[in-house]
């Protein structure tokens, strides 16, 4: 089995009255006289269609090689667990690999390596996706094989008590093994009071030990519907002739309602929370993390959304290439602050924004100095602003890693997904494009200057520990000390 850290496999359901089944067209006369409607088209030759059962399929066209990617995306992630049963979306990922009512577990995997594909499977916090490359001949078999287990994953119990083993072992070493990525995941927690986002995708490990069987299925029932899905196809395809074969495979899963989904809105953050992370470590690390508007919509755009388009420019003039404000200002010449500097504007995805400011203070430097040196990039901006030769540099970028993502026929599906699962429309990416070429240097400015405040500022520090320390006080190790505010 392959596994990506927030991006692994999943589970499903064996409810016979609460999971989705392929029902033979005679058992659902609505769906069968109901005709899919081809929803949108791109200026890449993508189109979009919505099947009778509401589940929309995806076709992007790509005849440079006979190769296709075929990708279920459907929207879920960990934003949509509740208390309790963290990580259960990508559990559910790795148990969708163990079973279904025509393959035994692993068989699903040894079918696509059959068939001369590869495969895998990814969670995050907004959505999960379960992809395939495969010769494009080979794509109906795949088809067939990701249907039946979207609407008729089941395993036994014995399976997810081996599958959730793999899953805390792959926490121990991704996670609590990794000092920096344990302090994320602290930043992440005392950033987020109200907002699911507080929560990391992988679980908390209290509740990977407290996890059954049903809260897995329960999970599949509620969230796997037509409705809450995409197939994405890429490749060596006829667009007409996917659409006839989504038909005859997820067309015929039962159509059911979307679970309806509570804001869980985060309040107005009101003082800077602040996170000390006791860890065995070589070098200390600073993460800072600032409340920013989301980018929601590339079309008729809001006030938010302007300035989450601007964030976005300014976290490329702040490290976006080598040479950048930050890597030339901080980790270069005698003088250094840090080892390395990055910036990172976090504007996408179905929950709350943030704009992270992170680095690894130099030998001789403290955390707190590379904290000020961090802000004192930005505060630069935000008093001298830009020059246009600079945003020149940034957008051009931009273009071109754009253009080069299309040579690759996954990334095109990948982005396509992507979109479709945070509510963008077909043509999101040449909107976002000619979006990011309008903002000008007095927006970059004008957003380096408003949002970087204490107010809605997190601060986590890892201070490094001596492994001896660690060793003689695990406890106190494990234990981060979390600002009251939080």
């Amino acid at each position: 089995m392959k596994h990506i850290i927030f991006l692994t496999a999943a589970l499903a359901c064996q409810l016979a009255l609460a999971q989705p089944s392929l029902q033979p067209a005679a058992a659902a006369p609505a769906q069968r006289t109901a005709l899919p409607q081809l929803q949108a088209t791109n200026g890449n030759g993508a189109q979009q269609f919505t099947l009778a059962n509401g589940m929309q399929l995806i076709v992007q066209p790509d005849r440079r090689a006979p190769t296709a990617v075929h990708m279920v995306w459907v929207r879920v992630g960990a934003m949509d667990e509740v208390d309790g049963t963290s990580g259960v979306a990508h559990v559910l990922e790795h148990m969708m690999f163990k079973g279904s009512a025509k393959l035994g577990p692993g068989e699903f995997s040894r079918r696509v390596a059959a068939l001369g594909g590869q495969e895998n499977a990814f969670t995050t916090l907004d959505y999960t996706g379960y992809y395939q490359q495969i010769p494009a001949n080979r794509l109906q078999d795949v088809m067939q094989l990701e249907s039946d287990r979207f609407a008729h994953n089941q395993w036994p119990d014995a399976e997810f008590a081996k599958e959730i083993e793999v899953v805390k072992e792959e926490r121990r070493m991704r996670t609590e093994d990794q000092p920096r990525a344990a302090l994320i995941e602290q930043l992440n927690a005392a950033t987020f009071i109200a907002s699911p986002y507080r929560r990391p995708v992988v679980g908390w490990m209290s509740d990977l030990d407290a996890m059954t069987p049903q809260d897995v299925r329960d999970f599949h029932a509620r969230w796997y519907v037509p409705r809450n899905a995409v197939v994405v196809v890429a490749g060596d395809v006829d667009a007409q002739q996917v659409l006839a074969l989504a038909q005859k495979t997820y067309g015929r899963i039962a159509d059911r309602p979307v679970p309806t989904r509570k804001p869980r809105t985060e309040p107005l953050q009101k003082g800077e929370h602040r996170v000390l992370f006791k860890a065995p470590a070589g070098q200390a690390y600073v993460a800072m993390a600032f409340k920013v508007p989301a980018l929601r919509r590339v079309q008729q755009l809001e006030d938010g959304d302007r300035d989450a388009l601007s964030l976005l420019v300014l976290s490329a003039v702040l490290s976006g290439y080598d040479g950048a404000r930050l890597d030339k200002a901080l980790t270069q010449g005698e003088g250094r602050v840090a080892d390395a500097a990055s910036a990172y504007a976090r504007v996408f995805g179905r929950g709350p924004a943030t704009f992270l400011l992170t680095g690894v203070p130099a030998h001789g430097q403290s955390a707190e100095a590379l904290e000020q040196a961090l802000r004192a990039q930005v505060q630069r901006i935000a008093v001298d602003g830009v020059d246009e030769a600079e945003l020149a540099r940034v957008k051009t970028q931009w273009v071109a890693s754009t253009i080069y993502a299309r040579d690759s026929v996954f990334s095109q599906a990948n982005e396509l997904g992507s979109n479709w699962a945070q509510g963008l429309p077909l043509d999101a990416e040449e909107r976002l494009l000619t979006l990011l070429r309008g903002v000008t240097p007095a927006q970059v400015q004008d957003v380096a200057a408003r949002y970087f405040g204490d107010d809605q500022l997190t601060v986590a520090t890892l201070v490094p520990q001596p492994t001896q320390v660690a060793q003689q006080q695990p406890a106190a190790a494990e234990q981060p000390i979390a600002a009251p505010v939080r």
